[in-house]
C-alpha cells in the first residue's frame, strides 16, 4: 500500500522550484487568495520556524509578529496556490526547529543574519 502512494505522488504531483531556505531564514511566501469569483495576491513575511516532512507532503511554518500578537502559518511546499517564495535573509541559528523562539521578545528575537 505504501508504494502504491509514493508511485502515486511521484507520478501525478508535480513538484515546484522552491529557492533554498531552513529555519532562521527569513522568507516571503506570495499566495493566491480566492474570495468568491475574484482572485488577489497576499504575502506572508516572517521567520522560518520548521521544515517538516519530505517530497511531496514538505511542509514549513513562518512566524510573525502582528503587532503584539505571534502569527504563524504552515504552508506546503507544493501548495498550489503559493505563487512565489522569497527568501529574504538567511540567518543562523543551531537547531533545525527554533520553537524556543516563540518565548523571545524585544532584542533577543533577533536571529544573526548570515552574509553570502
Amino acid at each position: 500500500m505504501e508504494n502504491l502512494v509514493k508511485f502515486v505522488q511521484d507520478e501525478f504531483i508535480t513538484k515546484k522550484e522552491t529557492p533554498e531556505f531552513s529555519a532562521g531564514d527569513t522568507v516571503t511566501v506570495y499566495y493566491e487568495i480566492k474570495e468568491g469569483d475574484k482572485k488577489r495576491t497576499q504575502f506572508f513575511k516572517g521567520v522560518v520556524i520548521q521544515r517538516r516532512g519530505t517530497g511531496v507532503t514538505e511542509t514549513f511554518t513562518i512566524r510573525k509578529m502582528s503587532g503584539t500578537v505571534g502569527v504563524e502559518r504552515i504552508f506546503p511546499i507544493n501548495m498550489p496556490s503559493i505563487q512565489k517564495i522569497e527568501v529574504n535573509k538567511k540567518g543562523k541559528v543551531r537547531r533545525a526547529r527554533i520553537f524556543y523562539f516563540r518565548n523571545l521578545t524585544g532584542k533577543k528575537a533577533r536571529i544573526k543574519e548570515v552574509r553570502a
